[in-house]
């Protein structure tokens, strides 16, 4: 059965892309989805007054490699820190928990040694909880239907 996924930018994205950024994210370069609506209305307004919503049926393919994060687990965390620090993976989807602002702070204090592991943990576990879903290759691209695009200023 299909999933409905959400997209949030400046622009109606009918036909997704992985492009590649000035930065390295959560899950390295990809098309970024998320289950929750208003976690893409955030991402959508963030820059601007005004955003864009795309919406897409996602049905999982299980001939493509995909990794799961169901919590902010210590594979999690490493997985994240090397994605961060430009190290590539070969999966085609990666889904799990989002290092949102305040999560990323947590994870940049980690890689500078300012936390532990420990520490970590204990920042973390109060936050509340966020989804990503990551295609990294042009086959999973292809697990996405566009369903609708619209404005969301003033949502």
């Amino acid at each position: 059965m299909p999933t409905i996924l959400y997209h949030g930018s400046t622009q109606i994205v009918e036909f997704p892309e992985i492009r590649i950024a000035r930065y390295n994210k959560d899950f390295y370069y990809g098309f970024y989805c998320t289950l929750f609506k208003d976690q893409a209305i955030k991402w959508a307004t963030r820059y601007q007054i005004s955003g864009y919503l795309s919406e897409y049926s996602y049905t999982e393919n299980p001939a493509l490699k995909i990794k799961k994060f169901e919590t902010m687990t210590e594979e999690w965390l490493d997985f994240i820190v090397d994605c961060r620090l430009g190290k590539a993976h070969d999966y085609d989807i990666v889904e799990g928990p989002m290092a949102d602002d305040t999560i990323f702070n947590y994870v940049q204090d980690f890689i500078d040694g300012n936390i532990s592991r420990t520490a970590f943990r204990e920042l973390a576990r109060f936050k509340k909880p966020t989804h990503q879903i990551s295609f990294h290759t042009a086959k999973a691209l292809t697990t996405l239907k566009f369903v609708k695009g619209y404005d969301v200023y003033g949502v």
